[in-house]
């Protein structure tokens, strides 16, 4: 079955919602340059220590230090790191090695078809990709929540060149995600204004959701 991740959760009510409705997987997000469900580390904290340890709680963090990761999730204390940016000071294997336990997953912005060797090169030193809409090439940069979905046929050339999970993130909802496993056939799918109105995670947005996800991976 296809994994199921729901992004930007904004407290307790939400994980248990969206836990309650088959999600594997939560995404709480930390200070970003932009886009949506920023919320304090606190509160982070609380959230990942409120769900069942089976459920993967996914620190999303900007930081580009491992230095700086480390201590952030030390006051977090999720069971995953999702490093959205490249780091630039240290390296994923120093940062598995100082957090024994946790998975490390790297976005990767899928711009063209560079964005396929960049995967290939980092998957051998974390245990997942995520595939998402960004740039980080922006005064602004953009490290996901765009809403935007990206070329999934480069996507598909990723799944199909690295030996570890895929997640793929990026303007999924209701009418395209069925399309998109169909082709990308992804570990798991990562959504967040896919299923929230007015900012706020929507019951049978989230049900129409996890039943096109369970359809696709029938026909598939």
């Amino acid at each position: 079955m296809t994994r199921i991740k729901i992004c930007c959760i904004a407290g307790v009510e939400e994980a248990n919602l969206a836990v309650n409705y088959g999600a594997s997987a939560l995404g709480l997000v930390s200070n970003m340059p932009s886009g949506p469900g920023v919320i304090s580390e606190d509160l982070i904290e609380e959230i990942a220590l409120s769900v069942p340890p089976a459920i993967a709680t996914f620190l999303l963090t900007s930081k580009q230090s491992v230095d700086e990761i480390i201590t952030q999730h030390k006051k977090c204390k999720t069971n995953t790191i999702q490093i959205c940016d490249h780091l630039k000071n240290g390296t994923h294997m120093q940062l598995k090695d100082a957090l024994p336990g946790i998975k490390i997953v790297q976005v990767i912005h899928v711009v063209d078809e560079n964005s396929i060797k960049e995967a290939i090169e980092i998957s051998r030193s974390v245990d997942a990709i995520l595939l998402d809409s960004g740039n980080q090439k922006l005064k602004i940069k953009e490290l996901g929540g765009t809403g935007r979905t990206h070329d999934w046929s480069i996507s598909r050339k990723i799944k199909n060149s690295i030996s570890i999970p895929l997640f793929l993130a990026g303007g999924l909802n209701d009418d395209n995600v069925d399309e998109a496993i169909s082709l990308v056939k992804p570990f798991g799918v990562d959504v967040c204004s896919g299923v929230r109105t007015n900012n706020k995670l929507d019951e049978q947005k989230l049900k129409s959701f996890v039943e096109k996800v369970k359809t696709a991976d029938r026909s598939n």
